[in-house]
């Protein structure tokens, strides 16, 4: 199974950068990065050392329910290439481990599919994941602070 790793959504993230409200309804904070661990949703790619970052809160799922947590992201503040590479992006490739959840296609949680993963086994253990004929879609959490990063599906064709 080839997989697909998403980042946030464009429109988003330009509407993030152009000033608008997050998804708790506050423009987002403007920092310089030291470049140690700030990943970028949209290049997932580590914002560079003394570049301009935007921190805000972001709820990866359509709708407000019980699943749809929210949670800090960080954007690079000027224009970056969202990410369209193959592989596993570098912003996975950054910690030891990472929290991959799977969900059904109504964006709720499917139990039993939540894991911790050396950052070595992502692949392997989202095909796993995405094997389950009630799995549509798998998230990438932080495991130690449980931040969204991306979002993993079967490719397309």
């Amino acid at each position: 199974m080839n997989l697909t790793f998403h980042s946030y959504t464009p429109e988003w993230v330009a509407h993030i950068r152009q000033g608008g409200a997050d998804d708790n309804g506050q423009p987002a904070e403007r920092v310089i990065s030291d470049g140690q661990g700030k990943p970028c949703r949209n290049c997932l790619d580590t914002v560079p050392a003394g570049a301009e970052m935007l921190i805000c809160a972001a709820r990866p799922f359509p709708h407000k329910q019980p699943y749809a947590e929210t949670g800090p992201i960080f954007l690079c503040a000027d224009d970056c290439a969202a990410w369209a590479g193959e592989g596993v992006p570098p912003v996975l490739q950054i910690s030891p481990d990472y929290l991959l959840k799977g969900y059904s296609t109504d964006h709720r949680i499917v139990y039993g599919t939540g894991n911790i993963t050396l950052s070595d086994d992502i692949v392997r253990m989202a095909t796993e994941i995405l094997a389950r004929d009630d799995v549509a879609f798998v998230d990438v959490r932080s495991a130690t602070n449980n931040c969204f990063l991306s979002r993993v599906t079967k490719m397309v064709g």
